[in-house]
């Protein structure tokens, strides 16, 4: 397990936070901030609503801060396995990989889902 890793997000949730990215950022039912760098300034900056994270990020030290931050400011996050397949769900170009995506906003219609990977969240960070 990677560094910025803290606890394993089982399939079928991976599953369902690809389809609230894509909810939210494919389908613009939101904001979504992208990469690395713009996650951290989200999480930092206290506008981040949740983050999510890729496993095969390669050093892991890329994101090894962020869990920390969003411990500190209570920013629900979690992890999918491929940067690639966040970056397609985040409405990004083909081929392109993201190493994390911050939830700014969204529309009502994508809150359930929302809410639903925030409990996961909470059961699997304990």
């Amino acid at each position: 397990m990677s560094v910025h890793i803290s606890f394993e997000t089982p399939q079928d949730v991976q599953e369902q936070v690809y389809e609230m990215v894509k909810a939210v950022g494919k389908n613009e039912r939101g904001r979504l901030k992208k990469g690395a760098n713009e996650v951290t300034k989200a999480a930092e900056r206290g506008t981040a609503l949740m983050i999510v994270m890729a496993e095969n990020v390669s050093p892991g030290e890329l994101l090894a801060h962020i869990p920390m931050i969003c411990k500190e400011k209570d920013i629900p996050f979690i992890y999918v396995a491929d940067q690639t397949f966040l970056a397609e769900a985040a409405g990004m170009s083909n081929g392109t990989k993201t190493a994390a995506v911050a939830v700014i906003s969204m529309e009502k219609d994508a809150q359930d889902r929302f809410n639903e990977i925030k409990g996961h969240f909470e059961t699997l960070s304990q």
